[in-house]
């Protein structure tokens, strides 16, 4: 079916039913096909079908965490090119993506975390793929490490960033209800393709400069971090506690074709399962180099201001990524 902006909004009212039906009392099967296939957080994993949807993630998440309020931050929809060599013919599929806040009561333990009874703030992530107006494909992630450090059980080091830093665009315009302009969001997919496939593998394990990431990053630019990394509220942050800790560890890192990359208007996202690969070769969040290969999973969404990102929100399935390693960061 060729994408339009029409579709676009009517794929996006699609998603936006599925989750008032699931943070509701009913699930409207209709929405999501028979055997829609699931990648979610470790120790979820990937799940096929409705039924096994439902039974082994959406009920037992909502069960652990009671009735619920969904914040939304950002929200939008497009046409994906996540291919290094730009083929849209293995891509071009039609997506939809939101990210935010879950706000709920953590009443059972989920997933060997221990309960608190208190009021936990749950950052979520999810990219939908959509065809003739059914969900076929989700790409989900809850950030486990922040769940752990809310619950008071953090498997890991203090973070490098700061710890809970995960908001709405400052401009509160990250919530596209609206078709956008087509000649913007042609140039965002254009921009984050060239910022990708270009700017970050052009790293040569050699210095940070190699890769002209200044080129890219505002002075000023707000990149939330998953937990365990934590938010770095600059570029210099952004270099000194994060990509410099990340490159140490995993030096021959490389962004391969993504499972998605997407924009619209200013604002632009992808899912990668094994989006990134790389060889841990360097101690990493007080983990030994265990020179293993490892994939990363991730969830990643920009803003464009100009030639430049202003914010980055970032999600890492780091219970998959140092399970890789030979670690187990779950309770138990």
């Amino acid at each position: 079916m060729t994408f339009t902006s029409e579709l676009n909004q009517a794929n996006k009212a699609a998603v936006l039913d599925l989750w008032s039906a699931l943070d509701g009392s009913g699930t409207r099967s209709e929405l999501l096909h028979e055997e829609v296939r699931f990648f979610g957080h470790e120790p979820v994993g990937q799940l096929s079908g409705y039924r096994s949807f439902i039974a082994d993630f959406w009920s037992p998440l909502r069960q652990s965490f009671g009735e619920w309020e969904r914040e939304v931050h950002l929200f939008f929809g497009g046409e994906s090119n996540g291919q290094r060599d730009g083929n849209v013919a293995n891509d071009g599929h039609h997506w939809v993506t939101g990210t935010g806040l879950f706000h709920g009561t953590f009443q059972h333990d989920y997933l060997g975390i221990p309960s608190t009874g208190e009021r936990v703030a749950l950052r979520w992530g999810e990219f939908a793929r959509v065809e003739d107006g059914v969900i076929t494909e989700i790409y989900f992630m809850l950030d486990m490490i922040d769940l752990m450090q809310q619950a008071g059980c953090n498997p890991l080091p203090p973070s490098n960033g700061v710890d809970h830093v995960y908001p709405a665009p400052a401009a509160a315009d990250g919530f596209l209800s609206e078709p956008q302009d087509a000649v913007t969001t042609a140039y965002s997919l254009d921009h984050i393709r060239r910022f990708i496939f270009d700017g970050l593998n052009a790293f040569d394990e050699s210095d940070l400069e190699s890769m002209g990431m200044a080129d890219w990053f505002a002075e000023h630019v707000q990149w939330y971090g998953p937990g365990g990394i934590g938010g770095c509220l600059s570029f210099k942050e952004f270099e000194d506690l994060h990509q410099a800790p990340w490159l140490v560890a995993f030096p021959d890192r490389q962004v391969q074709d993504l499972t998605a990359l997407f924009a619209e208007g200013e604002f632009s996202g992808g899912p990668g399962w094994a989006g990134v690969t790389a060889t841990h070769a360097g101690p990493y969040l007080g983990t030994a180099a265990s020179n293993k290969p490892i994939q990363v999973n991730g969830l990643d969404w920009w803003k464009r201001d100009g030639e430049k990102y202003i914010e980055n929100w970032v999600f890492v399935d780091m219970i998959h990524l140092f399970r890789q390693m030979g670690v187990d960061l779950l309770p138990g």
